[in-house]
Order: C-alpha cells, then structure tokens, then sequence
C-alpha cells in the first residue's frame, strides 16, 4: 500500500463518496480496507467509496465499494461526482463512464449540475434479479406496516414500497430485513416512496451494503419507473430525498436519465494505518 494516497470527498444530494484516482497507480481494496475507510468515526467517512481506472473505449471505469466493503453495480450520484471530476480536468461537456453495470454517458449541463443517462431499466423478474419468476409490478412481499413493493433494476436491484407516512416507519428494522430478504438473491435496496402529486415524490432508501442514506441515485431512478409503471406518476418528476433534490426522466426510448448537483467537499492524503 503507497504512503501518500490521495483522494477526494464529494457528494450528490447528501449521498457521499470518497473519491480515489488509480488511473495511474492501479490499488484493491480488499473488504475490510473499505470498510475502514467509509468508517465514519475511524476513517474518512462515506456511503460509497470509488475507484477511477484506466478504461480503453470510456473516458474512466469507475468502481463503487459500499460501506460494508461490498460491490455495487450503478450509482448515479457517484458517476455525476466522476463525470465532474473528469470534465474539470479536460474541459469536457460529454462524457461516458464504466462501469460494472455497463457505459454511462454524461452530460455537464452547468456550475456543479450533471445529467447522466442510467440506460434501459430492468423490468424481468430475471433482470433484478428475484429468486423465482413473478410479477415485479406486485412482489408478494410484505413486512410491518409495507407491503406489495414494485421491483426494478437499475444496474442493481431496487424494490419500491409505496406509502402514505415516511415519518414512522421502522426503517432500522425492515431495511435490514428486507435488504436481505431471501427473494433477492443478491439482496436489494430497498426505497419507501410518497407521491406527492404525479410529478414529485417524496423518497427515502435503504442502501444494499450501506444502510439508510440521504439520497440514492439508481433509487430514484427506481422509484419513477416503479411509479408510473403503476400509474402514479409521469415520465418526469422531482424525487426529494433527505439530502436533495434529482430531476428523473423516463425517456420515450426507455433510457432513464438523472440531472442533479454535484460538490466537491474537500481534499487530503490518507495516513497509511487507516488501510492497514
């Protein structure tokens, strides 16, 4: 492991990252390294940790480490932080990420805002994927006072609850629960959505590996498609998370793109014995 590692900590909408570039000195994480790292009182502190690498046909391939030290497919507030990072070095108003769960073109669109296209939902119970075939509109899925979520994958998979209260819910009981609820074989993130009218919902996720964050990029996207599949919301509409706001639009040609802001919070060298 080098001594000197630089890296930098960005958020979108209150989702945070810590941001290392390997594109020149290639480094793994093991588990436990992550962990460490997103440790919020031991290390430097975050919901995800990204890696930038080398790609041979995209601007960067970008890695996504979540707390637990798990890897994760997609996360839209983390590409927007990369895409950021990237045009600022070259100027750039477009361009494509890789990442896991395949290319993610991106669009700066002003000071701090970028758009990017999440691709085609999974819409499958295979695509999720569930454990068994059945209708992803209606999964037969209940816990407390949820039940009967719509299911989706936005390069990981997301099962959406619809709910009249988000103040009450025992999200440290069900989330966990649920994340891990043998349907998912790969578990899942878990999102309660209000509607507040056909154009704005109200959003809160539990993430798979990280836990209750306050925003979730691939969870709104997964809360529209999950809404107006079930006739509750439009094709475009305001998701409000506890960090902030994303504009997420269902395309007619079934790309889902997300606009949202990005910050750059700081940056600093990580001491050797945080990754030891």
């Amino acid at each position: 492991m080098q001594t000197d590692l630089p890296f930098v900590k960005m958020h979108g909408a209150g989702n945070d990252f810590v941001v290392l570039d390997t594109r020149a000195h290639a480094l793994t994480l093991t588990a436990s390294q992550a962990a460490a790292l997103a440790d919020r009182r031991r290390g430097v502190g975050c919901d995800q940790i990204i890696l930038i690498e080398p790609d041979p046909t995209a601007d960067a391939f970008m890695r996504i480490l979540n707390a637990d030290g798990s890897e994760s497919g997609a996360c839209g507030n983390a590409t927007r932080c990369v895409a950021a990072l990237l045009a600022g070095e070259t100027g750039a108003r477009t361009l494509t990420i890789r990442t896991s769960a395949g290319l993610l073109p991106a669009t700066i669109k002003g000071p701090n805002l970028v758009e990017i296209d999440m691709g085609e939902p999974g819409l499958g119970w295979s695509d999720i994927p569930l454990l068994e075939p059945m209708d992803t509109l209606n999964l037969r899925l209940a816990m407390g006072p949820v039940q009967s979520p719509a299911a989706c994958s936005m390069g990981n998979p997301h099962a959406t609850f619809f709910v009249d209260d988000l103040k009450h819910l025992p999200f440290d009981s069900i989330g966990p629960a649920l994340e891990r609820n043998r349907l998912f074989p790969e578990r899942a993130n878990i999102g309660f959505a209000r509607i507040d009218s056909p154009t704005h919902i109200r959003l809160r996720v539990w993430e798979r590996g990280t836990g209750l964050t306050l925003a979730c990029g691939s969870g709104a996207c997964a809360a529209l498609v999950n809404a107006h599949r079930r006739g509750l919301a439009e094709r475009r509409a305001a998701i409000e998370m506890d960090g902030g706001t994303l504009t997420i639009t269902w395309r007619g040609d079934n790309h889902v793109l997300m606009e949202g802001p990005v910050v750059l919070v700081f940056e600093g060298h990580l001491a050797p014995e945080v990754l030891a």
